[in-house]
Formats: C-alpha cells, sequence, structure tokens
C-alpha cells in the first residue's frame, strides 16, 4: 500500500458501490488539491449500479453490510480499523449509515485527527417501533465519532438537530445543500445524447408521440414506487400511448410487495430499464421526472433531472423540498398520495408551457447553486479549517489552492 507521506492523507468511507457514484469527481479533486486520497467501499454487489471507479485515486474493497448484521458488523469495523491504523490519515469523510458508523467509530479509535461525517439522509424516518430506536441511536452514535457532521440539505440538518442526532454548532451545510452537486455537462441534451434517447425509445418501443415519465433509483417502498405504480394507472385511460420508464433495481431490502413487483414486471407500458451505466439518454428520453420517495438527503436525481432540462415532480418529504418549490422549480404533491400524483402527471402532459418553465427555473437553479466545483470548494475550505486549528504530525503540510 503506496503513501505519500509529503501531503495530508484523506479517507473516503462509503457502504456501497453506488454510494461511490454520489461522488463522482470529488475524490480526483481532492487528490489534485493537494491530498493523497484512498477511498473505502465493498465490492460491487449483484444487481448494482455499474459505478466508475475514481481515475488516478486509490481504492481499497471493505466488505460492508447495509443491513445490520452483528458478526459482519464486528469484522468490517476490524477491517477498517486495521487499514487506519496503517494509512494514519489526517482526515477521514465517512458517509452513509453502516459506513457512518463502523468507519467514524474505527477513526475515532485510531485517533484520527480531523473526522467529518456527511449525513445522506435520515432513515430512520419510515421506521417505527425497535427499528427506528435502533437507527436513531446508530444514527446519533455515528454523529458522536465525527467533529463535524455534514448534512446533505437545510431540512435534514433540522430535522437531524430536533431529533437530538448532533448539536447545531457541529452541524454543517454548503450553500444550498448537496454531498457533491451535479456535473451539468454530463445531463446537457447534446445531438449525441439525443440520438441515443431516440435509440431508446425505437428499443423500448415508445412511439415519437408517447408521453414519458422517468423515475430513476432503487425499486423499494421508501422510493414509492407503489404510489407511482398506482398513479399510472390511473392515468391509463386519459393518456393511452403513455409510458412509465423505470430506470433502477429491484432490491432484497426494504421489497416492494409481490403483487406490485409482478404488476410493474407484466404491465407491456412499463419499461423496467434495470440499473444502467449511463442514465443521461434516459433523462432526455422522458418528458417528465417523477421522484415519489417518502424520504431523501438531497436527491441527486432531481439535480441531474434539472441539469437536463426536464421538468420534475416530486412528494414533498425531507430534501425533495429543498430542490422543488411548487409551481416554481417543479410540483410538490402528499407523500403517498397516488391520485395527486396521477394528477401532476397528468398536469405536466397537457400544460407544455407549464412543463417548459418548470425545466427553465429547474435548470437555472443548478447553474447557480449546484455546480460541483461549489461544493468541493466549500468542503476543501473546511477541511483546511479543522486541520489549521488542530497541531498534529499529520497535519505539518497542508495543500495551498491550486496546488
Amino acid at each position: 500500500m503506496k503513501i505519500n507521506s509529503n501531503r495530508p492523507r484523506l479517507v473516503i468511507a462509503v457502504n456501497s458501490s453506488i454510494a461511490l457514484g454520489f461522488l463522482q469527481g470529488q475524490p480526483e479533486y481532492f487528490q489534485n488539491s493537494g491530498f493523497d486520497v484512498t477511498v473505502l467501499c465493498p465490492e460491487k454487489r449483484s444487481g448494482e449500479w455499474e459505478v466508475a471507479r475514481p481515475d488516478g485515486v486509490r481504492v481499497l474493497e471493505v466488505p460492508m453490510e447495509r443491513e445490520i448484521s452483528p458478526v459482519r458488523d464486528i469484522r468490517s469495523a476490524w477491517h477498517l480499523w486495521s487499514i487506519l491504523r496503517t494509512l494514519r490519515p489526517t482526515v477521514t469523510n465517512v458517509g452513509t449509515p453502516k459506513a457512518g458508523l463502523l468507519g467514524g467509530f474505527a477513526a475515532w479509535l485510531t485517533r484520527v485527527p480531523c473526522r467529518f461525517y456527511t449525513l445522506h439522509g435520515l432513515r430512520f424516518e419510515t421506521t417505527t417501533g425497535l427499528r427506528r430506536k435502533l437507527l436513531i441511536f446508530v444514527e446519533r452514535l455515528a454523529c458522536r465519532f465525527a467533529h463535524r457532521v455534514v448534512c446533505v440539505s437545510h431540512s435534514v440538518r433540522e430535522k437531524a438537530i430536533a431529533s437530538g442526532l448532533v448539536g447545531r454548532e457541529q452541524a454543517l451545510i454548503f450553500g444550498a445543500g448537496s454531498c457533491n452537486g451535479v456535473d451539468v455537462a454530463r445531463f446537457a441534451p447534446t445531438p449525441e445524447r439525443m440520438r441515443r434517447a431516440s435509440e431508446l425509445r425505437h428499443q423500448f418501443g415508445i412511439p415519437a408521440d408517447a408521453p414519458v415519465a422517468l423515475f430513476v433509483g432503487r425499486l423499494t417502498c421508501d422510493k414509492g414506487i407503489a404510489e407511482l405504480l398506482k398513479a399510472f394507472l390511473q392515468l391509463e385511460g386519459r393518456f393511452p400511448k403513455f409510458r412509465l420508464l423505470l430506470v433502477g433495481s429491484f432490491e432484497d431490502g426494504d421489497p416492494l410487495p409481490a403483487d406490485i413487483r409482478k404488476r410493474l414486471e407484466s404491465h407491456e407500458r412499463v419499461i423496467l430499464a434495470g440499473p444502467v451505466n449511463d442514465p443521461a439518454p434516459y433523462y432526455a428520453v422522458a418528458d417528465v421526472l417523477v421522484l415519489p420517495s417518502h424520504r431523501e438527503g438531497l436527491p441527486t436525481v432531481v439535480l441531474e433531472g434539472h441539469a437536463a432540462g426536464k421538468p420534475v415532480i416530486g412528494a414533498a418529504a425531507t430534501g425533495i423540498v429543498d430542490l422543488l418549490v411548487d409551481g416554481e422549480t417543479g410540483l410538490l404533491f402528499p407523500v403517498g398520495d397516488a391520485s395527486a400524483l396521477a394528477e401532476a402527471i397528468g398536469r405536466l402532459i397537457e400544460d407544455k408551457a407549464l412543463a417548459r418553465k418548470l425545466a427553465l427555473a429547474g435548470y437555472e437553479q443548478v447553474q447557480r447553486k449546484f455546480r460541483q466545483e461549489l461544493i468541493w470548494a466549500a468542503l476543501r475550505g473546511e477541511y483546511l479549517e479543522v486541520l489549521q486549528g488542530r497541531e498534529t504530525p499529520h497535519s505539518s503540510v497542508l495543500p495551498q489552492h491550486g496546488s
């Protein structure tokens, strides 16, 4: 394991290859900004999205389960501790609940000088009873292991503080939020991307004049897939050519009811594209992006949809409300209300002027507030501020801006 001792060492840890996709470009940015970067994540699981590994950055595979698994979690914690003891990083930034807890504990145990936890969302929001209490306890513990907790949205920050996970002075948010921003150019409707979108329409048998609603993400209960199907079925008679395009995969954790999944798999106008390497052309296929999720942190898919110039409909849930102002940058509907969702989709299919207005406002918001460089620079500044306030043998050489 090669280590550059002349640079502050940054370790980024997440609990899935999908989560690594939330950080595309960020490890390379820090590697080119004077840090020696290592990324820790599990190997790609069967059925997961294919996410490109960061270029020129050391990536170490660490087994981590998403769900609670005491024996395997202990092994993962030991593995993480062993790596951190060898690397002796100056800064750690752990994200997602399992990596936040186990990686945060390992960083605390090895006395990493500057420990950050990125709070991507509040998983306990959609749980009840003992499971909810356990998830709150786990999140609170993960926050305690960190010096700073980076919240990806204002609504997540406020709920985290209200739930007793973190103190107001410890909880950070950069600008309008997000853990990584979005590469707007990656989703722009270029001629090549539009050509690929035309090919996809032909591949899926979608008529040129058929309206398409797109969902991108995990096909689970928490993502509101059951309501999305109900809304689609309510619109069938009104829009006979209407298609529902789902990009993502079914999961064993938080699975859909068997009848819902069977209906999705068998309906002739529901298209299951599966996990894809590049979702950009799929946004180009769509007339509207829909996110009926029951909880979010700050949904990257909404940023991507806006970057692609698409109008977005979302549930009025944590994280989503930070991006969509009803009637201005999107349409909101009450969480779990399939009829309200159907009404919103139908409204945008029929009212092209409104759809264009919302799409333009969303695009302008992304350009103004969520460019990746803004988020990266703010995070880098926070790292340096914490480093400069701590005299340690590992932080004696600090990266200068542009180095």
